[in-house]
């Protein structure tokens, strides 16, 4: 397999060809959540959407994990491909994927041991707390699955391939959708059916990625004997990728209190914020695929000594991310009933949720701007800067917003909808000038790179 060398060539040419691929298998990915809610919404009632709403909060944390962690690897990988050391780098994906394997196992026992206590904390509604049970154990099955997913994507785009994790998620996501009518509408199984839609799904994908790497003459051959940790690499993957799983759990955490506010107002508020979940995702998705294939691109110009083309990548970037964020935030300002009107017919759930997605859509315009600046400052393995301004975001500003709006205004969801927007407008001021003055530090303005 040939990799891509993000260090030569046109830059704007070279950061469209590999974050298009990463753009598209993150809307493949998005649609797992998605599908399951609109399933459930269409064939279910409203305490099995409030379950899929709930529950999704509780698995998004091991994604988020995941993700956060494997990020580590691609931005360790990338930094050797770029200095063309080709057996660290082999040493390396053993490392991450052994590694990987050992944390799945243990995040699923701490998740089917935790999980009635977390979804207490969280005030998931008594009428839908044994279906939101459901979902979450069975989720949980698949932990491993998703760590191997996202262990093995991460390692692809530091090599700088981009495509074949598009196309393994590709599999998992037609799978899913045809498996979630199966099951719900034909075999009316409800919540359980899918929950296990997303389960096998998920084993399938990453299965049909081991055999095609294998098969394919990749530089890891998958065999019992390559599974090492190598501890000087494992070193360096825990100092890049624990910032950033930690920063995610923080933000994680501070959306769950969000969601244990709305669930404390009832099934249908419950209902709006899983809903609007779905369409942060959506309306996210640029600036996270860019965010994410900005931090491989940086972190191989950086090991290839071009700090000057790293931070063109970034303006380039986030003008893109932006751009797009807007149309979403266009679409909920003239027409948010026909966002909700996607997942539920329900009246009761869309009249409750248009306020809310009026005020929050300003999120997806401020919260483009951060993805792409951390994507850019994790690809310089400026990580701990990123877990202390992401952890701040959450545990200083949005948590405390939470908890004052929720006291004075908890029967107004537009003012809850309020506050990321403004957690996040704070955020990207602060590490826009942290960026600035890192430029500046390191010879010259930032924008004399543009």
């Amino acid at each position: 397999m040939k990799q891509q060398d993000l260090t030569e060539g046109n830059l704007l040419s070279s950061l469209c060809v590999f974050a298009i691929p990463f753009l598209l298998a993150n809307i493949l990915q998005s649609l797992y959540g998605a599908v399951d809610l609109f399933v459930v919404g269409k064939y279910c009632d409203a305490r099995s959407v409030a379950a899929v709403s709930t529950g999704t909060q509780v698995t998004q944390i091991v994604t988020s994990l995941s993700s956060g962690l494997t990020l580590g690897s691609t931005i360790v990988i990338g930094r050797y491909m770029g200095q063309k050391d080709y057996e660290t780098v082999k040493k390396a994906i053993g490392t991450t994927l052994t590694v990987f394997s050992a944390f799945a196992l243990i995040l699923t026992g701490l998740m089917l041991v935790f999980e009635a206590p977390l979804l207490r904390l969280l005030n998931t509604p008594k009428e839908s707390f044994e279906l939101t049970m459901l979902y979450v154990a069975i989720c949980a099955w698949g932990n491993f699955f998703i760590c191997g997913y996202n262990s093995i994507s991460a390692i692809l785009r530091g090599y700088g391939d981009s495509r074949r994790p598009m196309a393994f998620v590709a599999v998992a996501c037609g799978l899913n959708i045809v498996l979630d009518f199966v099951l719900v509408r034909y075999g009316d199984m409800g919540v359980t059916g899918t929950a296990l839609a997303t389960v096998v799904s998920q084993g399938v994908s990453m299965a049909a990625a081991v055999w095609y790497l294998r098969k394919n003459e990749f530089v890891f051959d998958f065999r019992l004997s390559s599974f090492k940790v190598h501890r000087k690499l494992a070193g360096e993957l825990a100092k890049v990728g624990i910032p950033i799983s930690f920063q995610e759990l923080m933000v994680r955490i501070s959306f769950l209190y969000l969601m244990t506010v709305m669930n404390s107002c009832g099934v249908f508020a419950a209902s709006v914020v899983g809903i609007g979940s779905k369409y942060d995702v959506f309306a996210m998705l640029t600036a996270t695929s860019m965010a994410n294939a900005l931090a491989a691109v940086t972190a191989q110009n950086m090991g290839g000594g071009k700090p000057e083309r790293a931070r063109r990548a970034l303006w380039y970037s986030m003008s893109f991310a932006v751009g797009v964020s807007v149309l979403f935030w266009i679409w909920a300002q003239t027409s948010p009933e026909t966002m909700i009107g996607a997942f539920t017919k329900d009246q009761e759930i869309i009249a409750a949720g248009v306020p809310f997605f009026r005020s929050c859509s300003y999120d997806y315009i401020m919260v483009a701007m951060v993805f792409c600046l951390n994507g850019y400052l994790n690809g310089r393995a400026k990580t701990l800067w990123t877990m202390v301004s992401c952890s701040a975001g959450a545990l200083v500003l949005r948590i405390p917003m939470v908890y004052l709006f929720g006291r004075y205004f908890a029967d107004d969801l537009g003012m809850l909808g309020r506050i990321a927007p403004i957690v996040s407008g704070i955020m990207a001021a602060y590490t826009l000038l942290y960026v600035l003055y890192e430029g500046r530090k390191h010879g010259g303005s930032e924008k004399a790179a543009v």
